[in-house]
């Protein structure tokens, strides 16, 4: 099985639900649904070279793992795998009675607090991100290896472009020799028909070099800024993916309540934080948030930037006081996580 056609025809699925925003009770009309699974691979398949330990679409939008990866990820206290193991009845499309053997207390332990909060804080590092790419946005028109080209004369520092334009000369007629013992300095020559090769030749990567009579005097010495160009270059291709692949409806939304950061990022660092607390003091992961309203805030706007990464840094202080407390073992054992894949996956083939 190798597709989700071919997965759904196999009867091999022993439980699939709605998830994420769905299942939190966080969704709004442009939200997407979130489908996730768990199936055991037939035994002809599991013990050959073609095992596929999970099964997606494009957009990853529907997700099915095959039995091993789930206990794996379950016993890593991954957040995405453990809610699936409580997520409300409304949302569970389908249920073999073989799942339930696979309960929240073999995995939910003291690993939480690490697991959810950093899962937490990768969402405000891509809210900072967006927040980076609003404000700072980069232009449609390439930069070239010129415009990071500076020369001196008369102890100033002058961009090439503009050196050119005020001398009237034309980069395509310029010569460049390296100086020796000068990271990236050279002395710039100038002569009409003098075979020069010019500054830079067109999307090239580097300043480019050429043979110079000894008898000629540079013009000007020119720096080339190499690290400020190759920073700019993974900057430009930064931008435009973002942009390429961007879900143009959040990103409208995000720039429309003006507070320049991703807010979807930005209220599932709080669920993530509220739900890590939640399994240190009560030993159990709420999936339908009672905190809805606080959270939709997030997400509408409610709250400067500066302000919720203030709350989300208290809050995660605060989880080391909670988990010191806790009664959750340390971690999963995994002479029961082991055991259980064993008794479940056969008791399935000896159907």
């Amino acid at each position: 099985m190798k597709t989700i056609k071919e997965l759904k025809a196999s009867g091999n699925i022993i439980f699939e639900c709605i998830s994420g925003s769905r299942a939190y009770g966080l969704a709004t009309a442009s939200s997407d649904t979130d489908i996730r699974g768990v199936y055991i691979a037939p035994k002809e398949e599991y013990y050959a070279l073609q095992y596929v330990e999970q099964i997606n679409n494009e957009t990853n939008d529907v997700v099915y793992y095959e039995l091993r990866k789930f206990i794996a990820l379950l016993s890593k206290n991954n957040p995405n795998i453990l809610e699936l193991l409580n997520v409300p009845e409304d949302c569970i499309l389908i249920k073999d009675p073989i799942f339930d053997q696979i309960k929240m207390e073999y995995f939910l332990s003291k690993q939480c607090k690490d697991t959810f909060a950093n899962y937490a804080y990768t969402q405000i590092k891509k809210a900072r991100g967006l927040n980076k790419k609003i404000v700072n946005p980069v232009e449609k028109k390439r930069k070239s290896v010129s415009d990071f080209c500076y020369v001196r004369t008369n102890k100033q520092s002058t961009l090439l472009t503009a050196f050119l334009a005020k001398n009237e000369i034309s980069a395509e007629d310029c010569g460049l020799v390296k100086i020796p013992h000068m990271k990236d300095c050279y002395n710039l020559f100038y002569g009409k028909n003098m075979g020069y090769q010019g500054v830079a030749r067109k999307n090239a990567n580097e300043v480019c070099l050429s043979s110079v009579p000894k008898e000629e005097e540079p013009i000007a010495l020119l720096y080339f800024n190499v690290e400020g160009y190759s920073s700019y270059c993974k900057k430009y291709v930064e931008y435009w993916s973002w942009v390429e692949k961007r879900n143009e409806e959040r990103y409208k939304n995000n720039v429309a309540h003006g507070k320049n950061y991703d807010t979807k990022n930005m209220m599932h660092t709080f669920r993530l934080l509220h739900m890590a607390k939640e399994i240190a003091e009560q030993n159990v992961v709420n999936v339908r948030r009672s905190d809805r309203d606080y959270l939709l805030g997030i997400k509408n706007g409610d709250f400067e930037y500066d302000e919720l990464v203030n709350k989300a840094e208290v809050l995660k202080e605060s989880l080391g006081i909670s988990y010191k407390h806790s009664n959750l073992i340390e971690r999963p054992k995994l002479e029961y996580v082991n055991q259980l894949i064993f008794e479940v996956r056969n008791s399935y083939y000896k159907r």
